[in-house]
């Protein structure tokens, strides 16, 4: 399987990460690339490095405003008298619709939408080459390729058209998804990762173009919270194009093989000719952020139920984090995948 990744991509180095009031090291470590690299050429991916598409592809779904936002930010920033190292929003308005301001502080709060997006020096650059690496794989997969890896790093599902959060700046899994339709495909977004990809649910979410179909822990107590209940099926030309399937905390494999069942069935029923999987391994049961209890080989269980609807996919790496097997999860979900 050919995979894709940019050494740029390390240059995003988050410091901070605020849960429950506290203060915390950010979880989503430049580290995870290395022990995802080595899964995956365990699973048999050759790497190479994407092209430069240019900002067109990642327009197509994020607002100008938001990519001026995202480039320009942080030495504004640093021109703040006792600003900290990083961009951490401390307001944020109470709708969409609330004015825009002109400070960079209010711009933050406006474009973050937590304290877990910090944005330092590296960030954008980062961003950037991880969606070129999405962009790359959408075209192998519109080429013929049967199947492609992209280790996507920072992650993107909690990304919305103008909207960071959740560790999150581009959305790379939508990114690669309005890619394939524009060249003439019909894609389905499976998002697998143990939180619900509210960013990708925004995005498509008044679009009937593009299903977009989440298994994740119930967000009743559980992050992003506000986004991912089942009753979230779609608006205007989006009703009945996207699906959410919340399990609850600790959900096992055979649970979670059964949602996955219904989410592959909706995928079919789509008329789907291609997919986007958004690749989160941190459903797994070891994972820091003790969601789901998915074991080792129940990725490869899930891998191919995938590969059984015989389409074309784009595997988008999402969330994971670093504990004793994300590197073997990565290889049993691709293997399993192969195999199928």
């Amino acid at each position: 399987m050919r995979a894709i990744f940019d050494d740029r991509q390390w240059r995003h180095d988050p410091r901070h990460f605020m849960a429950n009031g506290a203060i915390l090291p950010n979880p989503e470590q430049p580290a995870r690339i290395d022990i995802l690299k080595a899964g995956a050429e365990a699973a048999g991916c050759v790497f190479e490095a994407p092209g430069d598409a240019g900002l067109g592809p990642v327009a197509a779904v994020h607002s100008a405003e938001y990519l001026s936002f995202l480039r320009h930010i942080y030495p504004r920033w640093r021109r703040i008298e006792g600003a900290g190292e990083e961009v951490i929003p401390n307001i944020h308005p109470a709708a969409r619709t609330d004015g825009y301001p002109k400070s960079a502080v209010g711009q933050a709060g406006y474009h973050q939408a937590d304290t877990s997006c910090p944005i330092s020096d590296g960030t954008w650059e980062a961003a950037y080459w991880s969606a070129q690496s999405a962009i790359h794989g959408a075209d192998l997969v519109a080429g013929g390729a049967h199947a492609a890896y992209v280790l996507s790093r920072p992650p993107g599902h909690h990304a919305f058209a103008d909207l960071a959060g959740g560790f999150c700046f581009l959305n790379n899994s939508g990114i690669a998804a309005e890619r394939l339709r524009a060249a003439g495909l019909r894609p389905a977004i499976l998002d697998v990762d143990v939180h619900h990809g509210n960013g990708t649910q925004g995005m498509f979410y008044r679009r009937g173009d593009v299903l977009t179909v989440s298994i994740h822990a119930d967000p009743e107590r559980f992050y992003p919270f506000f986004w991912g209940h089942a009753q979230e099926r779609g608006e205007a030309d989006g009703v009945g194009a996207n699906l959410n399937l919340p399990l609850a905390r600790g959900t096992g494999d055979d649970a979670y093989l059964a949602a996955l069942d219904t989410a592959l069935d909706r995928v079919a029923s789509f008329g789907a000719d291609a997919i986007v999987v958004a690749l989160g391994l941190d459903a797994f049961e070891g994972d820091p952020f003790q969601g789901l209890a998915i074991t080792t080989p129940g990725f490869a269980r899930i891998g191919a139920a995938i590969a059984a609807l015989g389409r074309p996919t784009l595997f988008v790496q999402e969330g994971g984090y670093i504990c004793d097997g994300l590197g073997d999860n990565l290889t049993s979900m691709l293997g399993g995948f192969r195999a199928g």
